[in-house]
């Protein structure tokens, strides 16, 4: 899913179309890296200035080259995909960064979204996914895979529907923590009462509690919650 850049539409990118889109990449594994610079380097608009093989090397390469893009593995050693995109939004917020990782959890997107990241692209995505995205984030735009796009509007709509309430005074139960917990890392009511081992009302009945008590609306609204407490790894 791409969500374009204000005003964008549909229209053509004249601006895109004068010149490449400079890339660093950066990936621990060699040849993941090679291989995301040779498939970069097939479309002609993107010029791949830089790589990096770990984090640090990563932040240095993008306060030499000030690229455009930089394609960012999320695990990597000595300084983490997170940790270098914050600081790239700190120092030089015109460098627009995509997380590259293998993680579909919406948790995951979330953090990179407040670290500063613009896109979120799998390493199981095809080739012209990955250009996409590439060429999104590069207009100003935000990129999330397919799938995932589809449970965060999936949440939207359904909270939507959330029946809204005066909060209540009292703290979440430890069972309402859990339940929160799990709801955050994606599961469906279904799983949760299959993994607690309730009833799926009683499930429904604590996620309407949570709900109400956090004053939430959403499970964006519910997974920046978890991460704020600690609630996530």
């Amino acid at each position: 899913m791409t969500v374009p850049p204000s005003g964008a539409g549909n229209a053509p990118s004249f601006e895109r179309a004068s010149r490449r889109v400079r890339v660093v990449v950066a990936d621990d594994h060699k040849l993941v890296l090679q291989g995301l610079v040779s498939l970069l380097k097939e479309d002609e608009g993107i010029e791949v200035v830089g790589q990096a093989v770990n984090g640090r090397e990563a932040l240095e390469e993008i306060q030499r080259l000030r690229p455009d893009v930089a394609l960012l593995d999320i695990t990597m050693p000595e300084m983490s995909g997170l940790e270098v995109t914050r600081q790239v939004a700190g120092q030089f917020p015109d460098v627009k960064v995509l997380i590259l990782t293998m993680h579909e959890e919406e948790a995951f997107f979330f953090e990179a979204l407040r670290s500063g990241a613009s896109g979120y692209v799998l390493k199981g995505a095809s080739s012209d996914e990955l250009l996409a995205a590439v060429l999104a984030v590069d207009e100003g735009g935000v990129y999330l895979p397919p799938k995932l796009a589809g449970m965060v509007l999936r949440d939207y709509i359904e909270g939507g529907l959330t029946r809204e309430a005066e909060p209540l005074c009292e703290p979440l139960t430890p069972r309402e923590e859990e339940v929160l917990r799990l709801i955050a890392q994606g599961l469906t009511n279904q799983e949760i009462a299959e993994r607690l081992v309730l009833g799926l009302n009683t499930v429904k009945t604590h996620r309407l509690h949570v709900y109400q008590k956090l004053s939430l609306h959403t499970r964006a609204e519910l997974v920046a919650y978890a991460l704020q407490r600690g609630l996530l790894r």
